[in-house]
């Protein structure tokens, strides 16, 4: 029987370990760094570029890249940009929340907004207005996870993780994971919690919402990076229930499950300030990891960069950006030479 177990468990472990390595966004480039973010001076998408990742100046001076009125068919409005590229390289991605408070005036909002492109300039959108529930999903005849979507008042904070695994009803494989926090009270929530769903490989579909993990209060914010140091998710997020601040969690598998945050290692250095729009990326040659988030009770706020181990552990050193007037909760990705010049030169244009 040890004969047989052996070569089993270890082709099982293979399996496993190949699985968990290919799930992760692509990364691709070292010339410089991309900071695609809301605006703190509107609710639109700006850009910022950067050499080393921490020093940044704005693209067409942090004005908007798009039109919000166009890419966001509810309110108007996109904030909490991520962006990452296509799995293959063939182009690039990008998920924000559809919120305008400005216009609304309330917390409130109903839906996200998926968008592609081939170049990083010219983006196409498709907006998912939540409350018009089952028929807006490409898996329309599952089991809904609400009887009345039309009651839902947040869809906050998306954001995107390549799943190779993911098996659609079909038999294709590979899927974009997108999570974000919903929070639909008149189901009986009473606070925010996780949920995820799944786009196909046009990014123009979304699967009908499923919890990612509740822990007994309010999260917001996730952001989930793989981590070859241990083999393991790891999920940065903001509590806003039990000892508030951000935390991590981890998980062997995208869908969990999560474990409860570590509630002796998190961003503390901040104190009592509130902090959210947790974004980790890391500097080519650096062995650690560098951590992007908005603190925002201060007048004017701060956007810090920290610093955290090999194991996203050990948070310290947080520094303000610099370059960028009005940075707000947003998201980093490492870019090539012909990408920076290319978006660089929106500067130049008339």
């Amino acid at each position: 029987m040890k004969r047989l177990f052996r070569p089993v468990l270890t082709a099982l472990c293979l399996t496993v370990i190949a699985e968990v390595s290919t799930a992760q966004n692509l990364e691709r480039g070292d010339y410089g760094f991309l900071y695609c973010h809301m605006s703190g001076r509107g609710e639109w998408t700006a850009y910022a570029l950067s050499r080393d990742g921490l020093n940044y100046h704005d693209i067409i001076n942090g004005d908007s890249i798009f039109s919000p009125a166009e890419k966001a068919l509810i309110e108007g409005g996109t904030r909490d940009a991520y962006i990452t590229r296509k799995h293959d390289g063939s182009g690039y991605l990008m998920v924000t929340t559809d919120m305008c408070v400005r216009k609304s005036k309330i917390w409130h909002n109903y839906g996200i907004n998926l968008l592609t492109s081939p170049d990083l300039i010219n983006w196409e959108s498709v907006t998912f207005d939540f409350r018009k529930g089952a028929p807006i999903f490409s898996d329309p005849e599952s089991p809904d996870t609400y009887t009345d979507y039309s009651s839902i008042l947040r869809v906050w904070a998306p954001q995107i993780f390549w799943n190779p695994d993911y098996q659609w009803p079909d038999r294709r494989k590979g899927g974009y994971m997108i999570y974000y926090s919903l929070w639909n009270p008149d189901a009986g929530e009473e606070y925010d919690r996780m949920y995820y769903s799944y786009a196909d490989e046009s990014f123009t579909t979304l699967t009908k919402p499923r919890l990612l993990f509740d822990w007994g209060y309010a999260t917001i914010d996730a952001d989930i990076n793989y981590l070859e140091s241990d083999g393991l998710y790891h999920l940065m997020i903001k509590k806003e229930g039990g000892k508030p601040g951000l935390f991590t969690s981890t998980a062997p598998t995208l869908h969990g499950p999560w474990s409860l945050p570590v509630d002796d290692d998190y961003v503390d250095f901040e104190g009592k300030k509130k902090c959210e729009g947790v974004s980790a990326f890391r500097i080519p040659g650096e062995k650690g990891w560098r951590i992007g988030y908005i603190e925002y009770s201060s007048n004017p706020k701060h956007y810090r960069i920290c610093q955290a181990d090999e194991y996203l552990r050990n948070f310290h050193s947080p520094v303000d950006i610099q370059g960028v007037e009005a940075p707000q909760h947003g998201s980093f990705m490492r870019i090539t030479k012909e990408e920076y010049d290319r978006i660089e030169a929106l500067n130049k244009t008339p």
